[in-house]
């Protein structure tokens, strides 16, 4: 760790353009803290944790609410998986929705969220047919399942994502409600808790989560169905949101955007970039967990942007319009050497594009312990052309 203007920082080199972001965040925020795979956001960096008394920011928590990972343990082996891997990956790409629409046979997934008063509220009262819709799909981007080998070769099913259209639309409903700035080197939108848009946007959010907890418990069923196994334990956290907790004596929202809450004895499940070991970790008390608001990573941390890494395409035709620094064959090449089978997934999420994660999780050794490294088996994401904008 080290504090640069007062900000505690993780991670080294530090990105300065997430740098600035975090500086600018400081300026009204109580508590301010950058992990160690930051990079650039919107108005808040990736990796960036924020405080507020009595205030909420729709910017810090971002688009895609309630991002997150579950990993559960099953009771299947790894090389009874490991045999059967490629008809395994296929019958997760056939009958799981990856990208914007539903393609799996499941038209609906019932859950008594649905029920929920904060269905009145009029930011998500018209998108409850669409929430319905998409509950199940797991959306495009760095969101994926992926099948996993821990050091005593049992299976593991891990997923990452978040509340998908619900998320986005109604974070984007706040941020304009809000007066928020449009560009990435603007102020965050700050809303005092107690206003009717804050008290309105912190219940749409907490039903954002129990959406995006519902629709990873479902995937994570539905793939273990589809396996024939039983789900022994799990592991389940948000890393885009918000909670009200006591830091130094202070009741305080403390908002994660790209950061996993790392209470001691509290688990996590951290993913790597694609086909890259994941990790199942628990927060452990030191001197740095309080400077960190007891946070740690979400993830290993972009080195290029999407763009850089495959290029500008022209979404309706698909044409490539300037190729980008990796190549499918780059992509399959580092796939291949680990071993991993893929389906789907575009090289703007290749392994070469992100750090690598155990890197990453050493300049927070000190406040995290690896209870599990998890070997990737099979990779689904979806597909190099598929546009979704709800990703995060």
């Amino acid at each position: 760790m080290q504090i640069i203007q007062g900000v505690p920082i993780w991670g080294d080199p530090v990105d300065q353009n997430a740098l600035k972001q975090i500086l600018n965040c400081a300026r009204t925020a109580e508590r301010v803290a950058m992990m160690a795979d930051h990079h650039q956001g919107y108005a808040v960096p990736i990796g960036g944790v924020v405080a507020y008394p009595d205030s909420i920011s729709p910017s810090g928590v971002g688009y895609d609410i309630a991002c997150g990972n579950k990993a559960v343990l099953t009771n299947l082996r790894a090389e009874h998986v490991q045999k059967d891997i490629l008809r395994v990956m296929d019958l997760i790409w056939d009958n799981l929705s990856f990208g914007i629409g539903r393609r799996n046979d499941t038209t609906t997934v019932e859950h008594a969220l649905f029920d929920d008063d904060a269905w009145k509220i009029r930011a998500v009262a018209p998108l409850k047919e669409m929430a319905r819709a998409q509950l199940g799909t797991i959306g495009s981007g760095n969101h994926y399942v992926d099948l996993f080998a821990d050091e005593q070769n049992r299976i593991w099913i891990g997923v990452h994502f978040g509340s998908r259209g619900l998320g986005h639309k109604t974070a984007t409903y706040f941020l304009e409600a809000g007066g928020a700035k449009d560009g990435i080197d603007v102020d965050p939108l700050v809303l005092h808790a107690s206003s009717t848009l804050g008290s309105d946007y912190l219940a749409c959010m907490n039903l954002a989560g129990r959406y995006a907890y519902a629709g990873r418990d479902w995937v994570c069923a539905e793939v273990a169905r589809l396996l024939g196994a039983k789900i022994l334990d799990e592991v389940h956290n948000h890393h885009n949101f918000a909670w009200r907790e006591n830091h130094d004596g202070r009741d305080m929202w403390v908002v994660r955007k790209g950061a996993t809450p790392a209470f001691p004895g509290q688990k996590g499940f951290v993913g790597g970039s694609m086909g890259d070991d994941s990790v199942i970790l628990e927060g452990v008390e030191n001197d740095e967990a309080p400077h960190s608001l007891y946070s740690t990573v979400h993830g290993a941390g972009r080195v290029m942007s999407r763009t850089a890494a495959r290029g500008k395409i022209n979404r309706k035709t698909g044409e490539v319009i300037s190729p980008g620094q990796i190549s499918r064959e780059m992509m399959h090449d580092w796939i291949r050497s680990r071993g991993v089978t893929l389906r789907g997934a575009g090289t703007d999420e290749s392994p070469q594009a992100y750090k690598r994660l155990p890197e990453v999780l050493a300049h927070h050794q000190a406040s995290v312990k690896i209870l599990h490294t998890l070997k990737p088996l099979g990779v689904a994401m979806a597909g190099e052309n598929e546009f979704d904008p709800f990703k995060d």
